[in-house]
């Protein structure tokens, strides 16, 4: 009968040139850990390769054709994460133990012969740490990433909040010193345009700082009220640009979600499809799918407007991307929109082709 390893068992590899050795290692820990063992080297370093989980390895010091010193100053560069224990069958002097510490890195050193007690009780220890050290390895990735995003941020903030505040700044200077009121109804015009434009960013700037903290509500959503909270935020705008919009709701299940969320996900895509449409004359659309299950809910941007070049379509979630510095938007609203959904367990997904549209989709979770 095969018995199926636990999931949570610690990975652990025994390197030695004496067999009953290894045998008798896995034969005390298999029980309690997924024991790896090997005679050889180089099949060493190929267990490291195929479980990057292996949480600590064991070796002994004195080897036909190397030292255990010697493999575990090389794992040491190949594979880092992983605690390193040096065990021998002789009493080492002291130079020994010094290269061992100093170019293995070790963690433990042991004697043969041990007891299951001592080889528990060293594992915990080396466990622990192996936690310890990954977790901070974990943390100062986190941090080199937020500092990088902080540097763009910054860069991104000043820029983009500079245009719109030189804009408003420009049109006040403008209307001290011209009198006819054509001519000043042109120039509060685009005083209007700048501050629109400065909201959406800083209204993009709260759905950032709204995703980053994580915060949840799930409940039960009307979504019949939503569809028609959105079809009066939309008529305006759409009756404006003489663009048809409409919202279909195909909602055979209650759905549970997080509101502010679905909210955000849908105002977002919208927003962009308006934003996006061609200037050129002709029939506009812009429509949204939705469609509940029991397990799951869908909704479907499409819009028949300017469309995304290809090779954009793998960077248009990241954060700040635009296409060109001369691009309206904020880079913030679609990475907004894929961090909600990726925190919300679903999946979001675009389709598109330039001068003919665009559909986004995006697949939740019905919580």
């Amino acid at each position: 009968m095969v018995h199926q390893i636990a999931i949570d068992k610690i990975k652990i590899l025994y390197l030695d040139d004496e067999l009953h050795s290894l045998h008798a290692f896995k034969a005390m820990l298999r029980e309690a850990y997924e024991v790896f063992i090997t005679t050889e080297e180089e099949r060493a370093y190929e267990l490291l390769a195929e479980h990057k989980d292996i949480r600590i390895v064991f070796s002994d010091q004195s080897m036909p054709t190397h030292s255990g010193t010697d493999f575990f100053e090389k794992i040491s560069h190949l594979h880092p994460l992983p605690i390193r224990i040096l065990v021998t069958g002789y009493s080492e002097d002291e130079q020994h133990i010094i290269d061992a510490i100093n170019r293995g890195n070790i963690f433990r050193y042991l004697k043969k012969p041990w007891s299951i007690d001592m080889l528990h009780r060293v594992i915990g220890e080396a466990n622990r740490s192996y936690v310890t050290t990954s977790l901070l390895q974990q943390k100062n990735s986190e941090l080199t990433e937020a500092y990088a995003e902080l540097d763009k941020f910054a860069y991104s903030v000043s820029h983009d909040m500079r245009g719109p505040l030189a804009g408003i700044m420009s049109a006040m200077q403008l209307l001290r010193m011209i009198d006819d009121p054509a001519e000043r109804e042109e120039i509060v015009e685009i005083a209007i345009n700048s501050a629109e434009r400065l909201d959406r960013y800083i209204i993009n700037l709260h759905d950032y700082y709204s995703v980053r903290r994580g915060q949840l509500t799930i409940a039960e959503i009307n979504l019949l009220a939503l569809k028609q909270e959105l079809e009066q935020l939309y008529e305006a705008i759409a009756n404006a640009k003489q663009i048809q919009f409409s919202i279909s709701l195909q909602n055979e299940e209650p759905f549970r979600n997080d509101e502010m969320a679905i909210r955000l996900i849908l105002t977002n895509l919208i927003s962009n499809a308006f934003k996006y449409q061609k200037k050129s004359s002709g029939p506009k659309y812009v429509e949204v799918a939705i469609e509940v299950t029991k397990g799951t809910a869908v909704f479907f941007v499409r819009d028949n407007g300017i469309g995304i070049k290809e090779y954009y379509l793998d960077e248009i979630f990241t954060l700040f991307f635009r296409a060109s510095l001369d691009e309206a938007g904020s880079g913030l609203g679609l990475y907004n929109v894929k961090s909600v959904v990726e925190q919300l367990g679903g999946q979001i997904s675009v389709e598109s082709t330039v001068d003919v549209g665009s559909t986004f989709k995006v697949v939740l979770p019905n919580k």
